[in-house]
């Protein structure tokens, strides 16, 4: 086999079901086996941002790695912000550049995609991945491949394979499992003990709670999460990263801990839990930065990135998963005095009129919660905005968002992934502001046979800085049908300016599998959804308080 064929075999055996890229001149010769050898489905785009959005959306989906291909320089450099998400986030991409191969190397001049340096785009992929190779030498590219494969799985962090273009059809060996003495070594006696002092700790506490993140599901542990949890019997939450996880699988789940934005009596159960056990959480100022008040860390036991650690004590070097499986072996159901898990308490809407009031974001939940009633659960793939925090008034679903690094330009790409990786139809919220950078892919979704059922939130506005920033003109977005834009990209597209024209609309489109539909929701500026109402008044109040504290 060549070096492209063996690099797609071993992608294929360590889980890959997909490739998304784009193709230029570096990287013509790997797309090339990529399209031919069938190893693996190859869908192409239009922009690499796009590429990495779609490949993060998919690692999220079936838990393993997905790959973004690009080429060298000019299409490299465009798609490190995805990349950078995926990293923040803990996605397991792997990044595929064609690159500058001996004889472009040897001529004295300088590449046409070059930066400083011919490196520099490996420098830069440093930053945002946690491991790297240039496949320069034939012999050392089999163990090369397997190490940074196995980095990346056992991150769930992106990784970067620069492939040299001269080198593509040399012949090379098969890849070997990779070997490490410390890859799979843990400590026995340290994660005894640490099993021993979480349980004692549980066993005094009065009111603990479990608050889970991502990790469970980057690690594929999101059904032993749920055993534990019920095992013990103790109340559970996601954090805002987390949304989505646990979903149908019979937990005492509560909902999303929000801080001030979110729902009072669930803020409590977290901020007044004598014994919050934190499994996979990211302590990022999203999850955690509007807290009504500060959690005490002395009485947290927090479990992610690789260690444990509960008030002063860490136990290094244990991994999640390790921990959860071996709390289920030794776990028993919790008797403390206050420890009695009540149903969820927070009230999804529901039944939206069919009136020709104007639509809000919280009209938008309403329909799609009644769509769900009526047809089934979707899984949902949310930009950044107020399309993000409707989704915390949707019932329980699958959901991809970059909810920790909140970049824009995620959700249509993210459906593509969502729809690649499942085979399920989803639904995609988007803002008129985060369309117009990478909506237009929508022209691609016919010729793979993908129907995303898409809703523009068109305000005309970036509405979630006018927030924060009322005053400012260029918060101002041009004014756009993008129901005839619906149209032109190859699907169906349809106006909703009233709750009675959503309604409608939603019925319309999930009731024709032929076409993707783009249904533009109008909204007026100044219409929040609840949530990021109470998010942003949570944000400002910390602000003012942090100036005034300076």
């Amino acid at each position: 086999m060549n070096l492209a064929e063996v690099l797609l075999n071993s992608l294929k055996e360590h889980g890959v079901s997909e490739i998304f890229g784009i193709p230029g001149d570096f990287a013509l010769p790997f797309f090339k086996v990529a399209e031919e050898s069938k190893i693996l489905p190859l869908y192409t785009f239009s922009h690499e941002p796009t590429v990495g959005y779609a490949a993060d959306a998919a690692a999220r989906c079936h838990g393993k790695p997905s790959v973004a291909a690009i080429t060298y320089g000019a299409g490299g450099f465009n798609m490190v912000n995805p990349i950078a998400a995926a990293y923040a986030e803990k996605s397991p991409v792997v990044v595929i550049s064609g690159g500058p191969g001996e004889g472009d190397r040897s001529t004295g001049l300088l590449v046409h995609h070059q930066a400083k340096s011919l490196n520099s785009q490996l420098q830069v992929y440093k930053e945002v991945t946690c491991d790297q190779v240039i496949l320069n030498d034939i012999e050392r590219a089999p163990a090369d491949i397997a190490r940074v494969l196995a980095s990346c799985i056992r991150h769930s962090r992106p990784v970067y394979i620069e492939v040299p273009r001269d080198l593509v059809f040399h012949q090379c060996m098969p890849v070997l499992p990779y070997q490490s003495e410390n890859l799979h070594q843990i400590h026995t006696g340290a994660l005894d003990a640490c099993v021993s002092a979480t349980l004692e700790k549980l066993q005094r506490a009065e009111s603990p709670v479990l608050v889970v993140g991502v990790e469970i599901r980057r690690f594929g542990i999101e059904q032993q999460t749920a055993d534990l949890a019920k095992q013990l019997g103790i109340p559970v939450v996601t954090t805002l990263m987390g949304r989505g996880l646990l979903n149908d699988m019979d937990v005492p789940l509560q909902g999303t801990y929000l801080g001030v934005a979110g729902d009072a009596e669930l803020t409590r159960l977290v901020e007044e839990s004598d014994m919050p056990v934190l499994l996979g959480v990211t302590l990022t100022d999203g999850n955690f930065g509007i807290s009504q008040q500060k959690l005490d860390f002395r009485k947290v036991i927090l479990a992610c990135d690789g260690n444990v650690s509960m008030g002063y004590h860490i136990y290094p070097e244990i991994p999640l998963q390790a921990f959860i499986a071996e709390l289920n072996t030794r776990a028993h159901r919790l008797e403390t005095v206050n420890n009695q898990v009540v149903a969820a308490t927070h009230h999804y809407p529901c039944e939206l009129p069919a009136d020709e009031q104007k639509i809000t974001p919280t009209d938008i939940a309403a329909a799609i919660n009644d769509l769900f009633q009526q047809h089934g659960a979707m899984p949902i793939a949310a930009d950044m905005g107020d399309c993000f925090f409707t989704t915390l008034d949707i019932k329980e679903t699958d959901l991809v968002a970059p909810g920790f690094y909140a970049t824009m330009g995620y959700g249509v790409p993210a459906g593509f992934g969502v729809q690649a990786a499942t085979g399920k139809r989803p639904i995609v919220l988007v803002g008129d502001g985060a369309f117009q950078m990478t909506g237009w892919e929508l022209l691609n979704a016919r010729r793979y046979g993908w129907n995303p059922i898409v809703i523009v939130f068109n305000n005309s506005s970036w509405e979630m800085l006018r927030t924060f920033q009322p005053e400012s003109a260029f918060n101002d977005l041009p004014q756009l049908n993008y129901a005839r834009i619906g149209d032109e990209l190859g699907g169906v597209g349809r106006r909703a300016t009233n709750r009675k024209e959503l309604k409608c609309a939603l019925q319309e489109a999930v009731q024709d599998d032929d076409n993707f539909y783009l249904i533009e929701a109008i909204i007026e500026k100044g219409d929040l959804s609840n949530t990021l109402s109470r998010f942003v008044g949570g944000i400002t109040k910390m602000r003012e308080q942090a100036m005034v504290a300076d």
